[in-house]
Formats: structure tokens, sequence, C-alpha cells
């Protein structure tokens, strides 16, 4: 992800960065069926979903700090 896509993540609401969250883990999950059936063109596609996905858990875990101060 660009900083700038970060920067929007940052914005939006707590029930969105969930239903993005929810698409890239099932993303991962084909891509990693496809690796499994020998169809995965782009395996670096996987590295890049994974870091999304890590970058959306830890700004919904700020927010959740936040909320809590």
């Amino acid at each position: 992800m660009k900083a700038r896509e970060i920067k929007d993540l940052r914005t939006s609401n707590p029930q969105d960065l969930k239903v993005k969250l929810n698409d890239l883990k099932a993303e991962l999950f084909n891509l990693r069926f496809q690796l499994a059936t020998g169809q995965l063109e782009n395996p670096m596609r996987i590295k890049e979903v994974k870091k999304s996905i890590a970058q959306i858990k830890t700004i919904i875990r700020e927010e959740e700090l936040k909320v809590q101060e």
C-alpha cells in the first residue's frame, strides 16, 4: 500500500476497515489456493496482501487504543 492509501485508511471508519480486512483475507485464501494448484501468476501478490492485512490490523488496533484512553 502506498502512503496515500494508508492515510485514507486512517481517516475511514472502523466498519470500512473491517470490510476491507475481510476482503483481503478472502483474497489471500484464493491466492494460496492458486499457489497450491499451480495457477498463481504473481507470487509476490501474496506478500503484498499479507502486508496490507498487517497494516489494516495495526490501524484498527491504534484506534482501539485511542478509544481506551
